[in-house]
């Protein structure tokens, strides 16, 4: 496997958690710690330009890549959200930090979710960009199904593995969700791809998707999180053009919510760090910098 891509100011070390090796991205030093979850299909590379903006403002800033992707371990199981989350907490405690801030997009988006309903304690606050809450509202969602279709295709048996082994799929991906495009040149669409159309690689990408369309996402859509109440305070900062995850699909996170707002961000598309790098820098450095 080809090294990590090098970014000004971000070092690179592995932890053991879980019986699997986790690759960390950091930036900055001190005990004022971001720890920062990508999303599909994608790695901690997401972070690209958010880790060094964290580290100036005085952050340690630290991206994970999550099991199966990056450079993490790929078992060929595992791939529940929730266990992912343990995972994510398995690696806090292998790095010795308590308490967080957290960054999430997309999937790492929702596993944030997870974790500070699972346990608040560990995070301070948490910064959500792009990603439905998991209070799912079902009177928005029954009508855009269609818009959700692509996971099928990424759930199938032999192509979803195939597309993402072709190396073209991840980059129609990226661009096909962005409205900014500027940031996607070659060499980054390609850090992406080929990561993720290695073998281990692209069966983890199906996992991801097939075990959430056939266990996770009939659990939720029955209310599997309609009891859970978020207590820590969250931004959630979400681009208006997203084709699939449409703002309206929101609506009601305050009934279950203590201190919680979203912002909406328009002329943008899903990958909203890869777009607009420097408003969600800025909101990040505003709201951590917020008293708790």
């Amino acid at each position: 496997m080809a090294a990590p891509p090098q970014v000004d100011g971000v070092s690179h070390r592995w932890v053991e958690a879980r019986g699997l090796r986790f690759h960390l991205a950091e930036a900055g030093e001190g005990d004022d710690v971001v720890l920062c979850l990508h999303g599909w299909p994608q790695h901690w590379y997401e972070w690209r330009f958010l880790l060094p903006r964290l580290a100036a403002a005085g952050h340690r800033a630290i991206a994970v890549d999550l099991r199966g992707f990056g450079w993490s371990d790929a078992p060929p199981d595992g791939y529940e959200k929730e266990n992912l989350a343990t995972d994510v907490l398995a690696v806090l405690d292998a790095l010795g930090l308590e308490r967080v801030k957290l960054v999430g997009h997309d999937w790492g988006g929702w596993i944030g979710y997870l974790l500070c309903l699972r346990a608040p304690e560990r995070f301070e606050r948490y910064l959500a960009l792009n990603i439905l809450t998991p209070w799912v509202n079902t009177r928005e969602l029954v009508p855009n199904l269609w818009r959700f279709s692509y996971q099928l295709l990424v759930a199938a048996p032999w192509l979803g593995y195939r597309l993402h082994r072709s190396g073209e799929f991840v980059p129609r991906v990226l661009l096909g969700a962005s409205t900014v495009r500027d940031h996607f040149d070659g060499e980054t669409l390609a850090i992406f791809a080929d990561n993720l159309a290695e073998p281990d690689r692209a069966r983890a990408c199906v996992q991801m998707y097939r075990v959430f369309q056939l266990h996770e996402s009939p659990a939720i859509r029955r209310g599997r999180y309609a009891r859970e109440r978020l207590t820590v305070p969250t931004l959630h900062v979400h681009g208006t053009d997203d084709a699939a995850l449409r703002p309206r699909m929101l609506a009601g996170y305050q009934r279950h919510a203590d201190e919680m707002r979203v912002e909406l961000v328009p002329g943008c598309g899903h990958f909203i760090a890869d777009e607009k790098p420097d408003l969600v820098a800025a909101r990040a450095t505003e709201f951590f910098s917020e008293s708790t």
